[in-house]
């Protein structure tokens, strides 16, 4: 998959590496000397702004129009420790955003939940970008118009929460579709590494490698149930689970959502060295019949069981 390596997060940090004395945050062929006023500046119209390389200890709020936050070297541009409105380095409730090639990194509020993006209303794309050892990666409100979707992007060392409510490595409220493709997670530190309320969902050709995880969860959570598919993903389950009866589930809080034939379909999946729990491959709570097909599970996964509430 092509992801952004983790060696090019040894950068020097502070906004000055923007060369020449030019303004880090431009739009158009006007710079800005933060992040907020850039946004600003496109405000409910629609614009793009590039991001010099750079560790930026700043985040923004877009209240309005179409952004595209896009940094100028992919991997480079990292917005690391600040959260604005106590939620996330970007706070994202205009009529649209798209995040490509930005690092998100050690994100935390006093709630719990602080993410590298938190998505209030509108579609939202995010690609080629990393979140990395925070709270959350990607956290929703709801609208249930609104699609989000990621793509060759990095989740790694996620869900840490203090106060033991739960965070995620992605969590999607009542939005109308999660769409996740050649994504990497890893080394959960609790919580689960998708968490999903949206009545369709997609998670095909992505990496869930929990060898080196700490009191995670689940791989997949479908929390109110989802119709979709789930295909082309491998999934090593780690030794240190805080849960590690089930790898994907559906409707385990109340089926909600019509899960009829949503399709599981050419994963593979395995036990990390140590590991020797016998766990589900997926654990069905919606009542409706799912599709299983082609995958390939190693020694003590069964594939599939019943549940109820």
């Amino acid at each position: 998959m092509r992801l952004v390596p983790l060696f090019l997060l040894g950068l020097t940090s502070g906004v000055a590496l923007a060369q020449g004395g030019v303004q880090p945050f431009m739009v158009g062929g006007r710079g800005f000397g933060s992040l907020q006023d850039a946004v600003n500046a496109i405000g409910d119209g629609e614009g793009e702004i590039r991001i010099a390389p750079g560790t930026y200890r700043e985040c923004a709020v877009q209240s309005a129009g179409r952004i595209s936050f896009v940094a100028v070297e992919p991997g480079k541009t990292i917005f690391t420790r600040v959260a604005c409105e106590g939620k996330a380095s970007l706070v994202l409730r205009g009529r649209g955003a798209q995040v490509r090639g930005i690092v998100f990194s050690h994100i935390e509020v006093g709630d719990g939940n602080g993410a590298g993006i938190r998505i209030e209303r509108g579609p939202l794309s995010v690609s080629n970008a990393m979140f990395l050892d925070s709270q959350s990666g990607i956290l929703s409100a709801e609208d249930p118009s609104g699609t989000i979707s990621v793509d060759h992007s990095t989740f790694s060392g996620l869900g840490h929460d203090p106060t033991g409510n739960g965070a995620h490595g992605i969590y999607i409220g009542r939005y109308g579709s999660l769409r996740v493709t050649a994504c990497r997670f890893e080394r959960g530190q609790g919580g689960h590494y998708v968490k999903s309320r949206a009545p369709i969902i997609e998670v095909l050709d992505s990496s869930f490698d929990d060898s080196h995880g700490h009191m995670s969860n689940y791989m997949i959570d479908l929390s109110n149930g989802a119709k979709g598919r789930i295909a082309g993903n491998e999934f090593v389950v780690g030794r240190d689970k805080d849960n590690h009866s089930t790898l994907i589930t559906v409707a385990p809080e109340g089926a909600k959502n019509d899960s009829s034939g949503l399709v599981v379909e050419n994963n593979r999946a395995r036990l990390a060295s140590g590991a020797d729990f016998k766990p589900v491959f997926v654990g069905n709570w919606s009542g409706e019949p799912i599709v299983l097909r082609g995958n390939i599970l190693g020694a003590g996964i069964t594939p599939t069981a019943r549940r109820w509430m």
